[in-house]
């Protein structure tokens, strides 16, 4: 997420109640989460485990929740509570604003596109043309929609990432702050959940087509003409390359993968990153001629049993 303009250290610090190193003027330009994260941007570390990663990162500022060497051409944040003061981040530059209207005066609908009755747009969204959206689509604040895009009832772009820190007295959620980006000609079924990422966006790529009831975790990123079965529930920060078929029911972890042109066969459960070009089968996931080779050959172990009697 990029802020609408530049911010200082000394701003950001002030905003948030810590201290920090580096310069008063040292430019921040946004905020995002490590795996997206570019020059100018903070990124959050609150563990030891992370804190190399995150110092040694594209990120220029360092929210962390320890005094530590300020690597050169950097700045710290230097917080009691990282994850917290993330979040104040998050309202402070993308607040909830509540709306009164079924489709918001600051939304953008393009030409000959229609939205049927019941459908609600948040502030800042953006449809292109020739789109139709059937009744009771709901589309939260900052959507990005292209041109050419049907979404079916009951489909919900834009929910929050279900994204927890636990604590002794429960969890506590980390504010979602960015989008989601549907490209041209992208077609989604009924019932439909697409979550917005927590700083960056959540993509579908032109072309692509997805049935009904599927879920896609905020910051993935699908590429273009990819083919997604009914009841597929796709984990947050995965990546999955152009022209990939999902067959139905498909799980993943999160943060993996799937390369161009892999075939994802029925109830895989997508445990690891995969290589493009090839056909997947079984949880955990493997090659799907190497997977129906086992269960063949478990089918045969009565057979087996009976010869050693």
């Amino acid at each position: 997420m990029k802020f609408p303009k530049t911010q200082t250290l000394k701003e950001i610090a002030a905003i948030i109640g810590c201290h920090y190193v580096g310069a008063d003027d040292f430019p921040v330009e946004g905020m995002n989460e490590i795996h997206v994260v570019t020059p100018g941007d903070i990124v959050f570390v609150d563990h030891s485990k992370y804190y190399d990663k995150a110092l040694e990162s594209a990120a220029t500022i360092v929210l962390i929740n320890k005094e530590v060497d300020c690597p050169k051409g950097k700045a710290l944040l230097i917080s009691d509570d990282p994850f917290r003061d993330f979040n104040t981040l998050t309202k402070h530059f993308r607040p909830f604003v509540a709306s009164n209207a079924s489709v918001s005066p600051l939304a953008i609908i393009g030409e000959n596109t229609v939205v049927q009755p019941n459908c609600f747009i948040g502030h800042n969204v953006t449809i292109g043309k020739n789109c139709l959206l059937h009744a009771n689509v709901i589309v939260y604040d900052n959507t990005v929609i292209g041109d050419n895009v049907i979404i079916h009832s009951g489909t919900i772009l834009g929910a929050d990432a279900f994204y927890y820190k636990k604590r002794p007295e429960g969890f506590d959620q980390l504010l979602s702050g960015g989008r989601v980006v549907i490209e041209d000609n992208v077609g989604i079924g009924a019932l439909c959940t697409i979550d917005k990422g927590v700083t960056g966006d959540t993509t579908i790529g032109a072309g692509t087509k997805i049935d009904n009831q599927v879920h896609v975790g905020h910051d993935t990123v699908i590429g273009k003409k990819c083919l997604i079965a009914s009841q597929t529930g796709i984990a947050g920060c995965v990546i999955i390359e152009d022209e990939v078929t999902m067959w139905g029911q498909v799980g993943t972890t999160s943060g993996i993968t799937i390369g161009t042109k892999a075939v994802i066969m029925g109830q895989t459960g997508v445990t690891k990153s995969v290589e493009g070009g090839k056909s997947y089968f079984g949880t955990p996931i493997e090659e799907s001629r190497e997977k129906l080779k086992q269960l063949a050959n478990v089918k045969r172990i009565p057979e087996i049993l009976n010869k050693l009697k």
